[in-house]
């Protein structure tokens, strides 16, 4: 009998396809649920177009949509400390008057 200790389990090592890992631009999500189920449809708005095609669906359990909103956050968090702040965009202000024709 072999007084071997069992070492920590092997993380499994991500494999990444190469067409896959060209990677897909998206600047818009839309986000839907149901009990079982949270959606995620990333794509890419272009002025001028009126639709927006999806380049993404990823589809998730809660809990995991909760763990990827942890290690969001947290990243951001690690983003800002190495970078700085993330500005956001300047809000639009109010619309000005209508210009008089008299």
């Amino acid at each position: 009998m072999s007084d071997s200790k069992p070492g920590p389990p092997a993380v499994p090592q991500l494999t990444v396809d190469p067409e896959l890992a060209r990677g897909e631009y998206a600047n818009f999500v839309s986000i839907a649920h149901n009990f079982s189920e949270v959606l995620l449809d990333f794509g890419r708005t272009m002025p001028g177009r009126p639709d927006i095609p999806v380049v993404a669906r990823i589809i998730m359990n809660p809990f995991h949509a909760k763990q990827l909103l942890r290690a969001i956050s947290h990243n951001l968090q690690l983003y800002e400390k190495s970078f700085g702040p993330i500005k956001e965009p300047p809000t639009p202000g109010p619309a000005a008057p209508p210009e008089s024709t008299n």
